[in-house]
């Protein structure tokens, strides 16, 4: 799989950019804040329709865009995609529409901005848009996946999975809705603004219980691969031998065995289920106390293990980086394995943060991938012969331009 082209109109510093892509690797360099990152960000947009970086869709657009008395449509993102299964490349656009609501006669206009999603010309629903660009991107701050709280390592598992399996981030999206009408029912029972029948919690255990075993038993499988091939690139490619590297899958379910992810990938989702219902059962008086339910997979978490110790809590930076280093490279071949298809990758500046013996290992990789578009402020860093192999553009303040050189 690989991006041929990209068209972004009002997006971030680019008022209007029309770039066509070749396959390997597509080198993007120039000052900081010129617009680098942000392409990479557009191209994880139209993959996921997440930003790694904004937390809402107005942060995406251009400030000098024109208003929207003007020009309905904000913002458009537009790729060409071509897969290795078919001779026909699709075409995927999300487009950032404004609308004007007012709460009542006397208040301020609010800006609402939705999205609009768009698969070879045909408006699809967003879930639609999933899989039809599926890329793996590597951040420097993705270091904060060892370290940051459980949310992260939960939103890492989602954004994975979602790229490849429809059917799990339906189930991701039906479980969210169910969890939060439980506790909001939980909250009226704690405050007494229920009648105090518990009997009412029954149908949201049971729907609970029936979604989160799916959602537990992907995660479950996603983890126990990435544990499986990312301690084997971290041990014999990136540590010397040195460290072994675990990655640890920890929900919030009590197991017959200390392998929580290897026995869940043992049972049926029905079987999943009912350990979970017995779980929620068991945890009745302290969700009633708390108003909030305490079992399930929005409770999950990954744990990093290097050499029996967790990351988290002991390891270096340099450690850290090299884990997620390896996760990341892992992830690459579970997606393929997943899609029959390579992602395209995309990587932020993580070559500065490498030491050379790792560095030249990435580039390594990197070479071998049908597609890889990467940022750097300084090319020198980069070998002469993967530069002579690499196509290479120069960005300045939302222009990109070929290398003269």
């Amino acid at each position: 799989m690989r991006l041929t082209h990209l068209a972004l109109t009002n997006f971030r510093n680019y008022t209007h950019l029309d770039l066509s892509f070749p396959a390997g690797a597509v080198l993007l360099h120039g000052a900081n804040a010129q617009g680098k990152t942000t392409l990479l960000e557009a191209v994880y947009y139209l993959a996921t329709s997440k930003s790694p970086h904004a937390s809402n869709d107005r942060q995406l657009l251009n400030w000098y865009a024109d208003g929207p008395e003007t020009l309905p449509t904000v913002g458009r993102l537009t790729a060409t995609v071509q897969t290795s299964d078919s001779a026909r490349p699709r075409q995927i656009e999300i487009r950032l529409i404004y609308e004007q609501s007012r709460r009542n006669m006397t208040a301020a206009p609010n800006s609402v901005f939705r999205r609009q999603v768009l698969v070879n010309g045909v408006k699809v629903r967003l879930m639609d848009l999933l899989g039809n660009l599926n890329v793996v991107l590597f951040l420097p701050e993705d270091v904060t996946l060892v370290s940051e709280p459980p949310a992260e390592r939960r939103r890492y598992m989602d954004i994975t999975l979602c790229q490849v399996d429809r059917r799990y981030c339906r189930t991701l999206a039906q479980y969210k809705q169910v969890l939060s009408q439980r506790n909001a029912l939980l909250k009226a029972l704690q405050e007494g603004y229920a009648p105090a029948d518990l009997a009412q919690l029954a149908p949201w255990d049971l729907k609970l219980t029936e979604l989160g075993a799916v959602v537990m038993l992907r995660r479950a499988a996603l983890i126990t691969y990435l544990d499986r091939r990312a301690g084997e690139i971290h041990f014999q490619d990136l540590t010397g031998e040195t460290e072994s590297l675990r990655l640890i899958y920890h929900p919030r379910l009590q197991a017959d065995t200390g392998d929580v992810a290897a026995w869940l990938l043992e049972q049926s989702a029905q079987q999943i289920a009912e350990k979970l219902h017995d779980a929620l059962q068991a945890g009745r008086q302290a969700e009633l106390q708390r108003g909030i339910t305490l079992t399930g997979p929005h409770r999950d978490d990954v744990h990093f293990m290097v050499n029996g110790r967790n990351l988290g809590e002991y390891g270096s930076r340099g450690q850290q980086r090299t884990a997620v280093l390896a996760l990341k490279l892992a992830e690459v071949e579970w997606m393929q394995a997943q899609t029959g298809e390579r992602p395209v990758l995309l990587l932020d500046e993580v070559l500065a943060e490498l030491d050379p013996s790792r560095r030249a290992y990435l580039l390594r990789r990197i070479s071998a991938a049908e597609q890889a578009i990467l940022t750097t402020t300084d090319p020198a860093m980069f070998t002469d012969e993967f530069l002579s192999q690499a196509t290479r553009f120069e960005v300045d303040q939302g222009r990109i331009t070929p290398h003269a050189g």
